[in-house]
């Protein structure tokens, strides 16, 4: 509930909440968050059936160093903590509904839920990350999902004492390879090219470890009975090597889909969302913040995201209170 000096609702526009939050991964929940600390009621919605976005539903246990007075922090943890911190602003929860449809209508933003139900908010704040995956196929895998082959690592144990190949070249593959080399009896990396995308540290520990790294190869072939027993390797010009494998991990990739906000009518740039300075995008009343946005020198990093959700909430209660201003202090001065 809002406190006594919290914006008023524009007169004659009835609004089921101040502000809606799409997206509850951690920009979200830092933005219901900080909704709550300039006394605006906040609603956020999520397509998942749990807080926490793609931390929570792919990568829980992976370490995250990047996250501002955290040196070292599990995904699960930065996760309960941001939920605790959201909590002072008491937001109302959405989950497992997806955002499928916007109406302008007075100063008010009415978006429509895919079971029926509708939202009507003084503003919207799109946090949705890069929205709904399509994991990119893995060759010769159709069939194999579930019965050794995944696309997250939710939970290293069920990796404990066996032989693991990774398939992929970028953050998800080194990280995922780095936490699975203690737990695992063998790990190797197969990647197509020679170069990779992942960060240099992390590639440089994995090179340090006993992970074995493959280059210019695929997984060309799975095999066994019930579940997965070996893979085939096969490096460009060579002929295909066969080894032990119970459980492969295709960490290829993502095509980004921003789903049924993309017929909305707001201005998207390579599957982003294009947003100004003050995080407000081409629909009027409607902000965006986190790895969903597109402008000029954007860095897709989590400490990011939580300084667009200040400058998205600030300016959105300005929009929902022209009255109200932009900057209201530090939260040290209350």
């Amino acid at each position: 509930m809002p406190d006594d000096d919290s914006p008023a609702e524009p007169a004659g526009t009835p609004t089921d909440t101040d502000l809606l939050i799409i997206g509850a991964g951690p920009t979200g929940l830092y933005a219901a968050y900080y909704a709550g600390f300039r006394g605006l009621r906040v609603t956020v919605v999520d397509s998942l059936p749990e807080l926490g976005g793609q931390i929570t539903a792919m990568y829980p246990e992976k370490a995250i160093l990047d996250v501002a007075g955290f040196p070292n922090v599990k995904g699960r943890d930065l996760v309960d903590g941001l939920v605790a911190q959201a909590s002072t602003a008491r937001p109302d929860y959405l989950l497992d509904r997806t955002a499928a449809t916007l109406r302008h209508h007075g100063d008010a933003v009415t978006i429509g839920m895919d079971d029926g139900s509708e939202v009507t908010a003084g503003a919207v704040i799109i946090t949705a990350g890069i929205g709904k995956f399509s994991p990119r196929p893995l060759p010769a895998g159709d069939g194999w999902l579930g019965r050794g082959l995944e696309f997250f690592v939710p939970s290293f144990q069920p990796y404990a004492g066996k032989d693991v190949v990774i398939v992929g070249g970028g953050d998800s593959a080194f990280d995922w390879a780095l936490h699975l080399e203690p737990v695992a009896s063998s790990v190797t990396l197969v990647h197509r090219r020679n170069a990779f995308r992942a960060h240099q540290r992390t590639v440089e520990e994995v090179r340090g470890s006993s992970v074995e790294i493959i280059t210019r190869a695929q997984v060309t072939a799975l095999r066994g009975e019930s579940t997965l027993s070996e893979v085939e390797i096969t490096v460009d010009g060579e002929e295909p090597e066969t080894r032990p494998a119970q459980a492969l991990v295709a960490a290829l990739g993502f095509v980004a889909d921003l789903g049924p906000l993309q017929e909305w009518g707001i201005e998207v740039q390579k599957r982003h969302v294009v947003v100004d300075s003050s995080m407000r995008t081409s629909l009027e009343r409607v902000f965006a913040a986190g790895d969903v946005t597109e402008y000029p020198g954007k860095v897709r990093l989590i400490a990011v995201g939580f300084g667009e959700a200040a400058t998205a909430v600030n300016n959105a209660a300005v929009a929902i209170d022209p009255s109200a201003h932009v900057f209201p202090g530090h939260s040290s001065d209350q």
